[in-house]
Parts: C-alpha cells; structure tokens; sequence
C-alpha cells in the first residue's frame, strides 16, 4: 500500500451566485443572481441523504447583502436575513443526517459566531498573499482581511479548510508566502484542517478565460511545498476533477476533498466529480477512506459545532473517520 487518501460524500448547495467581488477568473457570479429557495435546497439535500452523504456544503457569493438589488432577491424568497436563513438550511441539513459546511467567502466574526453551532466546519480559501491583477475588482480578496477572517475563526475554534489558487498571477515565492501564512495561522490557533491546492482553471466568458491552466509539475512541486511547510496534522487537498490526483498523491497530497454523486461542482461545472470506483482505479496502492467534514483530531477536542455532536457520534468510528467507509478496488481480495 502506497499511501492513505481521504475524501468526503457530499451534496454541493449553491446557496446564492450574488457576488460583491469581480474576480477574473470565476465564471460562479451572475449579474442577475438568484437565491436558492427553501424546497429547492430540500429536495438536493433530501437526494444526497439518500445517496449516502455525509456532508451538505453550502457555498455563496461574499456578501450578497453588499450588492445592489440583493435585498429584493432575498425579501423575494421570502427572507430578510441571509446568515439566518444559511441557519434554517443547515437545520435542515441536520435533521436528514447531513453535516454543514458553510463556505460563505469573507464573513465577520460574529457572523461566524451565529453559524458555528449548526456547522461541523467552515472553510475561506484565502487564494494568495499577492495583490494580484485578477482580484482588482474584489474587495473581499485583500489578503490582510482574510487572514484577518482565518483567524478570527481560529480564536472561535471552528474546525476550518483553507487553501490557494495556483496559476492567477502569483509567483513560486508567493505560493511559499501563502502557505507559510497558513502554517501561521494554523500554529496559532489549532483549527486548520486542510488546505487546497487548487489550480486555476480557465473559464469562458471572463477576463483569464485565454490564461494558461498550470501545469502539471507546477501543482506537484506545490504540493511538496505545502506537505513540507504544514505541520502532518494538516492535510493537503487536492481536487480530482481539476487535476491528476495520483501525480499529486505522490507529491504528498492526503485528501482529495468533497466528492458528489448527486450535484455537479458548481465552481467548476463543466469538471465532472470522478466517481469513486473511477478514483480506485486512478489511484492504484492507494487506501480511499471516506472521512466527514470535520476531521478526527477536532472531533476529539469537541470543536465542531454542539449542534452537529449527536450527529457526529453517530456518524463517525472510533477512528473518527465514517463508519464502514473503506473503498474496496475491482477484485480486490
């Protein structure tokens, strides 16, 4: 056996594409957003349950509530309060076995605070230390402010994921200056589960859409940056639908993040999820073990939201990885 490779099950909610940033490489924002609505979310929360999720990840637009034309969007699904209705969605969540993870971009710490309870982790991807031209129109990148964010979630002790963009204008000594900020953060506070290594992927109709992808040996030797600069309790995630997962397996990456059946990557939509036989056979030596979203170590210090314990204890083995989660390989003895 070559290694151990974790993973997540989960149902991919597309909460709101109302972005207050602009950035040049994401094709997620609309001019014209719209809002998820109540039996919408059930109904995808309902089809992940059944096939056999554990982890409901609400994804958003930074700060809707700072563009113009969102109130009315939001008053139109019938709510005045976003943060309150990601509560009612995670709840619902719960109540089907689903563990929240709300990844809602730039939050402020007391907007994190009234999430925390009903989430098992939340994530930020802080994307890079450099001022770069691709983030010229988002406020919510300055990296002061999102470290800034990190580790207000470290001093709240929310379990947390993390991560860069590889590939929109940064350097090798930025990407270097980006984890190391992490590693930072993360010896501070104790709360980083993982961080991505994700590669740019270039999309039609935005400014980067005639950029060049990184290549291959550029996303390896960053994931050997990254394994070599974070403490071992950090993971390195890497997504396989972005990437080949066994050439940054081996360059040290030891999870490969959220997996859905059910709902696309919304991020990336026209990146379609490996299915989990597929990652066997991609992956050969390598143990696939199924995990939640909240990782082992902060389950045993109990940082996951009290909302999410009972669920938690019921879903997780004494490993503290999910019950009955091994992947077994075609013919596998």
């Amino acid at each position: 056996m070559r290694g151990v490779l974790t993973y997540s099950r989960n149902v991919f909610i597309p909460v709101t594409d109302v972005c207050r940033n602009r950035c040049g490489y994401c094709s997620f924002r609309r001019d014209r957003g719209r809002i998820i609505g109540r039996r919408e979310a059930i109904d995808l929360l309902d089809r992940g349950a059944s096939a056999g999720s554990s982890e409901a990840l609400f994804s958003l637009g930074e700060a809707p509530w700072e563009v113009s034309g969102f109130a009315e969007i939001l008053k139109g699904a019938g709510y005045d309060d976003l943060i309150g209705y990601l509560i009612e969605l995670s709840e619902l969540a719960l109540e089907r076995g689903l563990l929240p993870h709300t990844n809602a971009g730039l939050l402020s710490k007391e907007e994190m605070r009234r999430l925390m309870p009903y989430n098992a982790s939340m994530g930020l991807m802080l994307e890079t230390t450099a001022e770069v031209e691709a983030h010229r129109s988002s406020p919510g990148k300055r990296p002061l402010l999102r470290l800034a964010a990190m580790a207000a979630a470290g001093e709240l002790k929310i379990p947390f994921t993390t991560g860069i963009l590889v590939g929109i204008g940064e350097t090798e000594a930025d990407r270097l200056r980006s984890i190391d900020a992490i590693r930072r953060a993360h010896e501070a506070h104790g709360h980083i589960q993982e961080v991505i290594v994700q590669p740019f992927d270039p999309k039609p109709g935005t400014a980067m859409s005639g950029a060049p992808a990184p290549g291959p040996e550029i996303l390896a030797e960053t994931v050997r940056m990254a394994r070599s600069i974070l403490p071992p309790e950090v993971a390195v995630q890497v997504p396989p639908n972005l990437a080949d997962p066994l050439l940054l397996a081996e360059a040290g990456a030891d999870d490969l993040g959220g997996i859905s059946s059910v709902t696309p990557d919304w991020i990336n939509p026209e990146r379609q999820w490996p299915t989990l036989m597929e990652l066997k056979v991609r992956l050969p030596g390598f143990d696939l073990l199924e995990r939640l979203p909240v990782y082992p170590r902060h389950i045993r210090l109990r940082w996951h939201g009290r909302k999410t314990w009972a669920l938690v204890e019921e879903l997780a083995g004494p490993d503290g990885l999910r019950r009955r989660a091994r992947v077994e390989g075609p013919n596998r003895k």
